[in-house]
This record gives C-alpha cells, sequence and structure tokens, in this order.
C-alpha cells in the first residue's frame, strides 16, 4: 500500500514539475543566470523522476533525493529574488516608500513573491517520495 502511494507522489511531482516547467518556459523565465536556476533543476529532476518510476534502483534514489532536496533553497532563493526586484521596482516608482508600506507593496508586485515556493513544494514532495525508499537499499541495476 505504501508503494502505491510513493508511486502516486511521484506521478504528481512529475504532473506538477512539467507543468512549471511549461510556464516558465511561457513566461520567458530564462532572460537571466538566475531564471536558469529552476529551469535546470526541474528538466534534471523530472528526468531523474522518470528513470526513478521507470527503474528504481539505489543510484537513482540518490541521484533523486540530491536534486529534489536542492529545490527547496532554489525556491527558497526564488522568493528572495523575486521580492528583491519588487523592492527595487517600488523604490524607483516611490523613491520616499520604506518600511512596513514598502515591504507590503514587494509582496504584492510585478513578480510574484511566493510563486517560487512552488519548487520548494515540489522538493518537500520529492523528499516524501524518496524517503525510505526500497531500491535505496539495492544495487544499482
Amino acid at each position: 500500500m505504501i508503494e502505491a502511494w510513493r508511486r502516486y507522489l511521484l506521478y504528481i511531482l512529475l504532473f506538477g514539475a512539467v507543468g512549471l516547467l511549461a510556464e516558465l518556459y511561457l513566461l520567458d523565465h530564462y532572460e537571466d543566470w538566475r531564471q536558469w536556476i529552476p529551469l535546470v533543476l526541474i528538466v534534471a529532476g523530472t528526468t531523474v523522476g522518470v528513470w526513478l518510476a521507470a527503474r528504481p534502483s539505489r543510484t537513482a534514489v540518490r541521484t533523486f533525493r540530491i536534486l529534489l532536496a536542492a529545490y527547496v533553497p532554489a525556491g527558497l532563493l526564488g522568493v528572495y529574488f523575486h521580492f528583491q526586484s519588487n523592492v527595487e521596482f517600488e523604490q524607483e516608482l516611490h523613491p520616499n516608500s520604506g518600511g512596513l508600506e514598502l515591504i507590503t507593496e514587494s509582496l504584492g508586485g510585478a513578480m510574484p513573491t511566493l510563486a517560487p515556493g512552488a519548487m520548494t513544494m515540489l522538493g518537500l514532495l520529492g523528499i516524501l517520495v524518496a524517503l525510505q525508499h526500497p531500491a535505496a537499499g539495492r544495487e544499482s541495476r
């Protein structure tokens, strides 16, 4: 039963990753080196996720763990980058704003501040998928 749930979670994760990748592509989220971080991680994580689903092995689980664990700080870093961009934009528009007003305006700014949290959520989901995975104890095939 647990293995069936693990597989369902993996499929949900892969579906979410492909959707997030498509959204980032459609938003032209590749103009700056920082914008490539989630793209590279999502492509790599999805590739390894498909490998894990098709041919579970110790190597697949370990690689998946590393990649999906990297999603967590990448998402948090994305929140920081989005917030920082919004702060700079708000300061250009309203040079005299500051404090709580600047923070509030920046959180709801042009760059969706909390959107990179989806990356963190996928990373946490991936960690759950790999947690005590039965293939982690097997030799690579």
